[in-house]
């Protein structure tokens, strides 16, 4: 046999047994039976997204999230700003945004706002010394679900997770 028909038998039996090792823990992993064009056609998707050279990688796996219009802000700033145990929220900065479907009866939202401590002043120490402390500044992000209403997405307050508080140095 020739060296280029043993490489194609090779390839053959490696996809061959790369598609059962994919199929069979599909079927551990979520306990139900797999969809196997489904499959392939996914695999497919994702190969020729990569191989698209116009298109950026992670826009093609993921796609860009959809910024919303929220309805509550003034609200959604004070639960934010109550729950990182901040001083205030800057309004201006507070972004919305989904990956998932905005047609569906509850939108899941990742929301993104700065937010602020005021300067504080004054001391304990002995040498009775005024300390001014500068304004520290965070950066807020959260996760929260929404309803579509016809003024824009009404945030519910009581869903509002903080994911991450980051101190910002100027």
């Amino acid at each position: 046999m020739s060296r280029i028909f043993k490489f194609i038998i090779f390839l053959a039996f490696f996809v061959v047994f790369f598609e059962a090792g994919l199929i069979s823990s599909y079927t551990i992993v979520t306990s139900q039976p797999p969809d196997i064009e489904q499959l392939i056609d996914m695999q497919l998707n994702r190969i020729s997204a990569i191989f698209n050279i116009g298109e950026d990688v992670n826009t093609a796996l993921t796609g860009n999230p959809d910024i919303i219009n929220i309805s509550n802000t003034n609200q959604v700033a004070q639960s934010l700003q109550t729950l990182a145990k901040l001083d205030g929220v800057d309004l201006k900065t507070l972004n919305a945004t989904t990956y998932a479907d905005k047609s569906g009866e509850i939108v899941p939202v990742n929301l993104t706002v700065m937010g602020y401590k005021e300067n504080s002043t004054g001391g304990t120490k002995s040498t009775g010394q005024i300390v001014i402390v500068p304004t520290a500044d965070f950066m807020i992000t959260a996760t929260a679900n929404s309803n579509s209403t016809s003024k824009g997405f009404l945030i519910d307050l009581n869903s509002i997770k903080i994911v991450s508080i980051s101190r910002i140095y100027n």
